[in-house]
């Protein structure tokens, strides 16, 4: 077990949630573009129940996720605690219909 308590509070985040997205701001008011976006595919495909933690709000967290993934880039979005990828994977996954299939493959409930 990880004894970083950053990454205790990562692996207990994207353990007790099915879908989590770090990202910068919440999604209610995203603060970057990247974040937006992800919000948004996440939205297209229906997924309405996902956890937002707000990196800007919390530096121990922001510099933690990357270190946690060593991916260096927010937001980040994870699936039944595992590391999906940013912005551009999402996208690509979303518009394959990849996504979809992942989280229907996870049970994760999507829009039809």
């Amino acid at each position: 077990m990880n004894t970083n308590p950053v990454f205790e509070r990562i692996e207990k985040d994207i353990s007790e949630n099915d879908v989590v997205l770090y990202m910068k701001g919440s999604k209610q008011i995203p603060q970057c573009g990247f974040s937006a976006t992800v919000v948004q595919v996440l939205d297209r495909v229906g997924v309405k129940d996902f956890k937002d933690i707000n990196v800007l709000s919390d530096a121990e967290i922001r510099e933690g996720i990357k270190q946690f993934t060593n991916w260096p880039t927010i937001p980040q979005l994870y699936v039944k605690g595992e590391f999906i990828g940013g912005c551009d994977i999402v996208r690509e996954m979303y518009e394959s219909g990849e996504l979809k299939e992942l989280l229907d493959s996870k049970g994760i409930k999507t829009a039809a």
